[in-house]
């Protein structure tokens, strides 16, 4: 194949070098049949949908169905959607100059046929990398028939072409994507005559525009999105064309506290900033992680929206934003998240999540006892409250700590060393001999305890005092 790329600049040299056109189905089930038995990833970038999502849509593509993609909001739908781009052929060749990327061998559109007519196998030809067979159209209530099927151009009739002339018609997005992908989001959004338009696209594949019925045998895949709210909701989507669509692969949220992180992880803003070291203890990251697990099934939450894993991503942004200010205020080099940064989570998570019917005022409150929440969940898996009744009785005795987001780190040794049994509680964390790391370790072992309500808890002008 990689021979014929290079030297085929005509049908006809197409031809001699044997190369076989396939359809876009046909060409995605052979690559994926290649992926599966070579071992490779299916969908890289996809975190958590191992063994449900992706063996749904693996499928679907060896049985050559169009699919639905449902789900909530950010549930990686488009993202899942996008990548299938990855599963096309490097390039593919089309008619040159083509509107609608016609097959060589097997044109389509009027002006493609009268060109292969008059020149035979002397036509140009072009390769097509597979970046640019993908289509997508948001479903939104200005959208027309024009917009996705086509129009007549009346250019062209101003040229001096009959209105009957096919070649008047300016095409639509759908044609446009001949021989890729096109995807429709939040299908369900989509006008009910718009609709009715997909439903010859997906099967007769006649298209009627402005009073002309074009044959167009289009060789495309059509995916879409929907929330499963609108789209279950009678009237929003008409049967006929949901019936059309082979496969609804139900997507969700993260199952595990280990794929929401490896989320954030992956997705969340890096800058190159060589004077500075970023370490996340892994109890910062699971506590960010299980904010966002406790907001999905708070009852002052609204659960028909959903809570995003954009929440998770943007509140682990926060997280390193804030000990990143930090660390350049008090001239550390190592940035550290604490306990004390949790609060500064509280305006990205309000942007994130829809509250149900609450006073106002009361939705920081809400955020504030989700944060409180995680904390102690994961405190309670890494530590266990009778293992630091040595420390609890230091704090009964009158010992005090004063902590802040903008304390140095090495005031935190002097409350391990003034403490006793401070430091084997730290220990447990295993810090290691990073100063910020063990800074991160004292806030959370505080905050743990006062949760467990052993220890009580002044919060004044930013500065937090633990007492007995």
């Amino acid at each position: 194949m990689a021979k014929a790329k290079e030297k085929a600049k005509t049908i006809g040299e197409l031809r001699k070098s044997g190369y076989q056109v396939i359809s876009v189905k046909e060409e995605l089930r052979r690559n994926l049949i290649q992926r599966i038995q070579k071992k490779e990833e299916i969908l890289p970038g996809i975190v958590g949908y191992e063994e449900s999502v992706i063996p749904q849509l693996e499928n679907a593509i060896l049985s050559g169905q169009d699919v639905i993609m449902l789900g909530e909001r950010g549930q990686a739908k488009s993202r899942i959607i996008r990548s299938l781009v990855n599963l096309l052929d490097d390039e593919v060749p089309i008619v040159a100059g083509c509107e609608i990327s016609d097959n060589p061998f097997q044109p389509i559109c009027k002006g493609c046929r009268d060109k292969v007519a008059d020149q035979g196998d002397d036509v140009e030809i072009a390769w097509l990398p597979r970046e640019e067979r993908y289509g997508e159209k948001l479903a939104t209530p200005d959208t027309t028939i024009a917009d996705l099927i086509g129009e007549v151009d009346p250019i062209k009739i101003a040229e001096g072409r009959y209105l009957s002339d096919e070649l008047t018609i300016h095409y639509g997005l759908i044609p446009r994507t001949n021989r890729g992908i096109f995807c429709i989001n939040e299908l369900p959004d989509l006008a009910e005559r718009l609709q009715v338009g997909l439903l010859n696209i997906m099967e007769e594949r006649d298209v009627q525009i402005r009073g002309h019925l074009v044959r167009l045998p289009l060789d495309v895949m059509l995916v879409a999105s929907a929330n499963p709210e609108d789209y279950t909701n009678r009237g929003r989507i008409i049967t006929p064309l949901r019936d059309r669509y082979g496969a609804q692969i139900r997507t969700h949220y993260p199952r595990s506290a280990a794929h929401e992180i490896g989320i954030m992880e992956q997705e969340h803003t890096r800058f190159q900033d060589e004077d500075y070291t970023v370490t996340v203890p892994d109890y910062m990251k699971e506590i960010v992680a299980e904010i966002t697990r406790l907001a999905r099934r708070s009852p002052d939450v609204n659960q028909r929206s959903g809570v995003s894993v954009r929440a998770s991503i943007a509140d682990f942004e926060s997280l390193l934003a804030n000990a990143f200010r930090r660390a350049i205020r008090t001239g550390e080099k190592e940035v550290v998240p604490r306990i004390s940064d949790l609060p500064y989570l509280i305006p990205t998570l309000s942007g994130k999540i829809e509250f149900e019917t609450v006073e106002d005022g009361k939705e920081e409150q809400i955020i504030e006892k989700l944060i409180q929440g995680a904390v102690v969940a994961v405190f309670n898996r890494h530590l266990n409250v009778v293992d630091l009744e040595d420390v609890v009785t230091q704090f009964k005795a009158g010992a005090t700590v004063e902590v802040s987001d903008t304390l140095p780190s090495k005031q935190y040794v002097k409350i391990v060393k003034q403490i006793e049994g401070f430091d084997r509680a730290v220990a447990k964390l295993e810090p290691g001999e990073n100063l910020a790391v063990i800074a991160s370790g004292v806030e959370f072992v505080l905050e743990g305890l006062h949760l467990n309500k052993r220890l009580n808890k002044d919060d004044s002008a930013g500065q937090v005092k633990y007492r007995g």
